[in-house]
C-alpha cells in the first residue's frame, strides 16, 4: 500500500508538471486549445497504456502510470476510460448517463463554488 501510494504521488507530480509544460507551450487567447490538447493526448495515452501494460504483463505499473502520471496529466483520461469500459460492457445508457452527470454536475459544482467565493468578498 505504501509503495503504491508513493508511486501514485510521484507519477502525479510528473503528470501535473507535464500538463503545465504542455499547456504553457500551447496557451492561446480565446479557445482553450491547451487543455483540449492535454485532454485528448491524455486519453490517447490512457488507451495505449491500458492495453500495452496488460499485454506485457506490467500491470504493477498501472498505479504509477495510469493513476499517477496520466491522472496528474489529465483526469479526463480516466473519465474517458471509464466511459468506454461501460460501452464495451454493453451499457451505453449508463455510459451516456455517466458522461451527462459528470459534465453537468462538475459544471454546476464549479459555478456553485464561484458563486460562494464571490459572495464572501
Amino acid at each position: 500500500m505504501t509503495f503504491s501510494l508513493f508511486s501514485v504521488a510521484l507519477g502525479g507530480a510528473l503528470g501535473a508538471s507535464l500538463r503545465f509544460l504542455v499547456a504553457t507551450a500551447l496557451i492561446r487567447d480565446g479557445f482553450p486549445v491547451a487543455i483540449l490538447s492535454v485532454n485528448v493526448l491524455g486519453s490517447l495515452l490512457m488507451g495505449l497504456a491500458v492495453i500495452v501494460l496488460d499485454r506485457l504483463g506490467l500491470t504493477s505499473w498501472q498505479p504509477f502510470l495510469l493513476i499517477g502520471v496520466l491522472g496528474g496529466f489529465t483526469t479526463f483520461s480516466a473519465f474517458s476510460l471509464e466511459t468506454i469500459i461501460l460501452i464495451e460492457r454493453g451499457l451505453p445508457g449508463q455510459a451516456l448517463l455517466y458522461v451527462l452527470l459528470s459534465v453537468g454536475f462538475s459544471l454546476l459544482a464549479l459555478m456553485t463554488g464561484l458563486i460562494i467565493a464571490r459572495s464572501l468578498t
